[in-house]
Protein backbone atom coordinates (compact mmCIF):
# COMPACT_ATOMS: atom_id res chain seq x y z
CA UNK A 1 0.00 0.00 0.00
CA UNK A 2 2.85 2.40 0.80
CA UNK A 3 4.16 1.92 -2.77
CA UNK A 4 0.88 3.39 -4.01
CA UNK A 5 0.66 6.21 -1.47
CA UNK A 6 4.11 7.77 -1.29
CA UNK A 7 4.18 8.91 -4.95
CA UNK A 8 0.81 10.64 -4.51
CA UNK A 9 2.01 12.28 -1.29
CA UNK A 10 5.11 13.49 -3.14
CA UNK A 11 3.01 14.83 -6.03
CA UNK A 12 0.68 16.71 -3.67
CA UNK A 13 3.53 18.13 -1.58
CA UNK A 14 5.50 19.15 -4.67
CA UNK A 15 2.40 20.72 -6.25
CA UNK A 16 1.67 22.79 -3.14
CA UNK A 17 5.25 24.07 -3.09
CA UNK A 18 5.19 24.49 -6.88
CA UNK A 19 2.13 26.77 -6.78
CA UNK A 20 3.45 28.77 -3.83
CA UNK A 21 6.79 29.31 -5.60
CA UNK A 22 5.18 30.06 -8.96
CA UNK A 23 2.90 32.68 -7.44
CA UNK A 24 5.96 34.21 -5.73
CA UNK A 25 7.85 34.82 -9.02
CA UNK A 26 8.42 38.59 -8.99
CA UNK A 27 6.29 40.47 -11.50
CA UNK A 28 9.26 42.58 -12.59
CA UNK A 29 11.36 39.60 -13.74
CA UNK A 30 10.94 38.20 -17.23
CA UNK A 31 9.10 34.91 -16.79
CA UNK A 32 11.50 33.08 -19.07
CA UNK A 33 14.56 34.36 -17.18
CA UNK A 34 13.00 33.00 -14.02
CA UNK A 35 12.25 29.70 -15.76
CA UNK A 36 15.87 29.55 -16.94
CA UNK A 37 17.02 29.68 -13.30
CA UNK A 38 14.36 27.11 -12.44
CA UNK A 39 15.63 24.70 -15.06
CA UNK A 40 19.26 25.23 -14.08
CA UNK A 41 18.29 24.14 -10.57
CA UNK A 42 16.25 21.24 -11.98
CA UNK A 43 19.15 20.15 -14.20
CA UNK A 44 21.55 20.18 -11.26
CA UNK A 45 19.13 18.23 -9.09
CA UNK A 46 18.47 15.73 -11.90
CA UNK A 47 22.20 15.18 -12.48
CA UNK A 48 22.88 14.73 -8.76
CA UNK A 49 19.95 12.31 -8.39
CA UNK A 50 21.11 10.38 -11.46
CA UNK A 51 24.51 9.78 -9.88
CA UNK A 52 22.92 8.91 -6.53
CA UNK A 53 20.51 6.37 -8.02
CA UNK A 54 22.36 4.92 -11.02
CA UNK A 55 24.49 1.83 -10.54
CA UNK A 56 26.58 2.38 -13.67
CA UNK A 57 26.93 6.19 -13.41
CA UNK A 58 27.28 6.46 -17.21
CA UNK A 59 25.29 9.60 -17.96
CA UNK A 60 26.26 9.87 -21.66
CA UNK A 61 25.06 6.30 -22.27
CA UNK A 62 21.76 7.00 -20.53
CA UNK A 63 21.28 10.25 -22.42
CA UNK A 64 21.83 8.33 -25.65
CA UNK A 65 18.79 6.20 -24.83
CA UNK A 66 16.46 9.19 -24.44
CA UNK A 67 14.05 9.67 -27.33
CA UNK A 68 11.79 12.38 -28.73
CA UNK A 69 9.51 12.21 -25.69
CA UNK A 70 12.17 13.79 -23.44
CA UNK A 71 12.53 16.78 -25.77
CA UNK A 72 8.77 17.27 -26.18
CA UNK A 73 8.29 16.88 -22.42
CA UNK A 74 10.83 19.66 -21.85
CA UNK A 75 8.95 21.96 -24.22
CA UNK A 76 5.61 21.07 -22.67
CA UNK A 77 6.94 21.70 -19.16
CA UNK A 78 8.06 25.19 -20.20
CA UNK A 79 4.55 25.85 -21.53
CA UNK A 80 3.02 24.51 -18.30
CA UNK A 81 5.27 26.62 -16.10
CA UNK A 82 4.73 29.74 -18.17
CA UNK A 83 0.98 29.15 -18.13
CA UNK A 84 0.93 29.16 -14.34
CA UNK A 85 3.19 32.23 -14.09
CA UNK A 86 0.94 34.04 -16.58
CA UNK A 87 -2.21 32.95 -14.74
CA UNK A 88 -0.93 34.22 -11.40
CA UNK A 89 0.24 37.47 -12.98
CA UNK A 90 -3.21 37.85 -14.53
CA UNK A 91 -4.69 37.77 -11.03
CA UNK A 92 -5.73 34.18 -10.40
CA UNK A 93 -5.92 33.31 -6.72
CA UNK A 94 -3.67 30.46 -5.60
CA UNK A 95 -6.68 28.72 -4.05
CA UNK A 96 -8.59 28.69 -7.35
CA UNK A 97 -6.03 28.57 -10.18
CA UNK A 98 -4.62 25.11 -9.59
CA UNK A 99 -8.04 23.72 -8.67
CA UNK A 100 -9.51 24.99 -11.92
CA UNK A 101 -6.58 23.81 -14.03
CA UNK A 102 -6.47 20.38 -12.43
CA UNK A 103 -10.20 19.73 -12.70
CA UNK A 104 -10.09 20.72 -16.36
CA UNK A 105 -6.97 18.55 -16.76
CA UNK A 106 -8.67 15.55 -15.17
CA UNK A 107 -11.59 15.84 -17.58
CA UNK A 108 -9.27 16.27 -20.57
CA UNK A 109 -7.22 13.22 -19.52
CA UNK A 110 -10.39 11.19 -19.20
CA UNK A 111 -11.04 11.90 -22.86
CA UNK A 112 -7.38 11.39 -23.83
CA UNK A 113 -7.36 8.02 -22.09
CA UNK A 114 -10.46 6.95 -23.99
CA UNK A 115 -9.39 8.29 -27.39
CA UNK A 116 -5.64 7.63 -27.38
CA UNK A 117 -5.31 4.58 -25.15
CA UNK A 118 -8.72 2.97 -25.63
CA UNK A 119 -9.40 3.05 -21.89
CA UNK A 120 -13.03 2.24 -21.18
CA UNK A 121 -15.17 5.11 -19.90
CA UNK A 122 -17.69 4.04 -17.31
CA UNK A 123 -20.91 5.84 -16.54
CA UNK A 124 -19.42 6.65 -13.14
CA UNK A 125 -16.44 8.39 -14.80
CA UNK A 126 -18.68 10.37 -17.15
CA UNK A 127 -20.86 11.42 -14.22
CA UNK A 128 -17.71 12.32 -12.27
CA UNK A 129 -16.56 14.55 -15.12
CA UNK A 130 -19.99 16.20 -15.15
CA UNK A 131 -19.71 16.83 -11.40
CA UNK A 132 -16.26 18.32 -12.03
CA UNK A 133 -17.72 20.63 -14.68
CA UNK A 134 -20.41 21.67 -12.20
CA UNK A 135 -17.68 22.25 -9.63
CA UNK A 136 -15.79 24.49 -12.07
CA UNK A 137 -18.94 26.48 -12.66
CA UNK A 138 -19.50 26.83 -8.90
CA UNK A 139 -15.89 27.83 -8.22
CA UNK A 140 -15.26 30.10 -11.22
CA UNK A 141 -18.51 30.97 -12.93
CA UNK A 142 -20.83 31.89 -10.16
CA UNK A 143 -19.14 35.15 -9.38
Amino acid sequence: MWNMLWPIAMIVTANVLYNICTKAVPANVNAFASLFVTYLAASGASAALFFLTSQEKNLPAELGQADWSAVILGLVIVALEFGYVAAYRAGWKISICSLTANIALACALLLAGALLYREALSLRQVLGAAVCALGLWLVCGSG
